[in-house]
């Protein structure tokens, strides 16, 4: 395979080294199921055990409130499934004589799971407020505040935004749960090993990652569930996960998720502030030298490896497909709609005008981004910008 600057880190990261060499043994040796009673399960139960304790570290939380999934989108839909089971009426919510059985509160910028599991919620007959962030990809607690009614059972608003990175205060919405008795998730599924969290602090009572955004194996992931919040069950079957998720466990990759969890959180003071170096760089450079390019979300308070612009008169796509020409890989957004030809719900949310949407790049970096790859790239854009605007005008 040829040679290539990879800059869509938010679509997935490469594995973690340690972490893939840690996962091997597991796949062949000591291969026991983790239910069994005899030595090859005790094995594998202690990796297990020892992953939740990685994660409470990380998290602030116990090893008790930490289950496993299949990813971030489990995790979300087993949240806000439970959510509505658990703290709406009617349980199973159906909409006994047209009465509203709950309502919701989250963002309009959330990725998908989030977003399309609402709309399922809504078809069910429980009611959803979508609220928009500002210009600058913020959500304004203010209007997370105005958005709570009498029946409103849950607010979920994502901690770091997949498209444009930017922070939501997440310590506020929490206490604004907190103080109307209101269940509060989050989908840190961009931010967990990119930004310290502390569910305690925050006053979450769940939330959701993704083994592979922090250079774990892809199809793992977590659930944080306060001890004191409700949980349904999401698989049905045998007794693992304390009986809320059945199905044998994979060993494997819980253990390489974990070894790159605990690798993220210890190094991530270190790791973001040579990637926010970079970041900028890159920022300062592009808006200088590119014709047109304006940077989506706020400035400063956005992940530590994220940059995404629009460029005036360009089509985002077409620079994705050109820059792959050249080795560089970058995209248009998110992963989970890259083959839509609707413009980014995320930037509309956001009050981007439509045919800025379509010139939109995401450029998302790593530790192992180098000044000379980010010079590369500033200058590549600069010459495929010309390029496109040239044949444009032909």
């Amino acid at each position: 395979m040829r040679n290539y600057i990879y800059m869509d880190n938010a679509a997935t990261t490469k594995m973690n080294k340690v972490a893939f060499e840690a996962m091997i043994p597991y796949l062949a040796k000591y291969y026991g199921n983790p239910s069994s009673v005899y030595m090859l399960g005790d094995i594998s139960s202690k990796v297990l055990n020892e992953a939740r304790e990685t994660f409470a570290d990380c998290l602030n939380c116990s090893p008790e409130e930490i289950y496993f999934t299949s990813g971030g989108s489990e995790a979300d839909n087993w949240a806000l499934e439970s959510a509505v089971r658990n703290y709406g009426r009617g349980g199973i919510g159906r909409n006994i004589n047209g009465r509203n059985l709950g309502h919701i509160v989250t963002s309009s910028m959330e990725h998908h799971a989030i977003l399309n599991k609402c709309k399922e919620l809504e078809n069910r007959g429980f009611m959803v407020t979508y609220v928009n962030p500002g210009r600058d990809g913020i959500v304004r607690t203010e209007d997370i505040h105005r958005a709570i009614r009498t029946n409103t059972i849950l607010i979920s608003v994502m901690t770091a935004n997949n498209e444009v990175g930017t922070l939501q205060n997440i310590s506020d919405i929490g206490k604004i749960a907190k103080r109307h008795g209101i269940l509060f998730h989050t989908d840190a599924v961009q931010a967990f090993g990119h930004i310290p969290i502390d569910v305690k602090k925050w006053n979450v009572d769940m939330l959701s990652i993704s083994g592979h955004k922090f250079g774990g194996p892809k199809g793992i992931g977590v659930l944080f569930v306060s001890k004191d919040t409700k949980l349904t069950p999401m698989i049905y079957g045998g007794k693992q996960e304390n009986g809320m998720r059945a199905g044998t466990e994979n060993v494997a990759a819980i253990k390489g998720m974990s070894v790159a969890a605990g690798e993220a959180c210890k190094t991530m003071r270190k790791r973001g502030i040579e990637t926010v170096r970079v970041r900028d760089y890159m920022i300062d450079n592009i808006l200088r030298y590119v014709p047109g390019a304006r940077l989506n979300g706020h400035r400063d308070l956005r992940l530590p490896n994220n940059i995404n612009i629009s460029i005036d008169g360009v089509n985002g796509e077409s620079m994705v497909i050109m820059a792959d020409n050249y080795g560089v890989c970058i995209s248009t957004g998110s992963a989970c709609s890259s083959k839509s030809t609707k413009p980014s719900h995320v930037l509309i949310s956001m009050g981007v005008p439509e045919k800025e949407c379509f010139e939109s790049v995401r450029l998302t970096i790593s530790e192992e981004t180098t000044y000379e790859d980010a010079e590369y790239v500033i200058n590549l854009i600069r010459k495929l910008v010309k390029e496109i605007k040239t044949h444009t005008l032909a």
